[in-house]
């Protein structure tokens, strides 16, 4: 074999490796494209959500009326004096509970176990189901009970009614998609699609709903306890 097939064989080092890796013909990460995608995909919406939380601080801070005090606003009474934020902190709850149930169906996904892959992937459907729930529940609340609008409120500022429907809302949407996705990619794990090509889209899919639930703990965090 002559010198320069010799070199040509041998991985380069520092930059010239660098430069040999992105012009030759092979995988430079060993990242699955249904992963890449996914994790672009949640990048350009962590900007998203990242305004629409710095857009709300700025307008909690520079408003000149008063801030409608959230823990009366969203406070529920079971039969007795009012309990600030119960519903926001069982919301909370379920939601922080499905990251669990996905975390173990990525587990039995990997192990091929497709039933109880199926069944955890469900279990986290439902969570998000219940989710969505408590959180139409309380929009009716307030729009009916309290006279909340997304141009003005009976409490206070009048952007409070637009912010919130704004970022709740769209977060809620995130995570009505993410019900349906989940369930998508369960009945077909069920089915057997992906036994030959392996069962990495239900970590995909956990990508997803991981994301979803970290941007809940952030609205928790400004919205309901600033």
């Amino acid at each position: 074999m002559s010198e320069l097939a010799v070199n040509q064989a041998q991985p380069q080092s520092g930059l010239d490796g660098l430069v040999d890796d992105w012009t030759a013909d092979k995988q430079t990460y060993h990242v699955p494209w249904g992963k890449a995608m996914m994790w672009i995909f949640l990048v350009s919406d962590t900007f998203i959500f990242t305004c629409f939380l710095t857009g709300y601080l700025n307008v909690r801070m520079t408003t000149t009326q008063p801030w409608p005090p959230q823990s009366e606003i969203f406070a529920l009474s079971f039969g007795g004096a009012p309990i600030p934020l119960i519903l926001i902190a069982i919301m909370t709850f379920v939601l922080i509970s499905s990251s669990g149930t996905m975390a173990m169906a990525v587990n039995m996904g990997y192990r091929k176990d497709k039933m109880k892959t199926f069944w955890l992937m469900c279990a986290t459907a439902a969570f998000g189901v219940t989710f969505v729930s408590m959180q139409a529940f309380e929009w009716s609340k307030l729009i009916l009970d309290e006279g909340v609008r997304p141009w003005g409120n009976p409490f206070g500022a009048p952007q409070f009614g637009s912010v919130f429907f704004m970022i709740t809302g769209f977060h809620g949407l995130h995570v009505s998609a993410g019900v349906i996705y989940l369930l998508i990619v369960a009945f077909k794990v069920k089915r057997g699609d992906y036994d030959k090509k392996g069962f990495e889209i239900v970590e995909i899919a956990g990508l997803y709903w991981h994301f979803v639930d970290l941007v809940w703990v952030f609205i928790f965090a400004f919205f309901y306890l600033l």
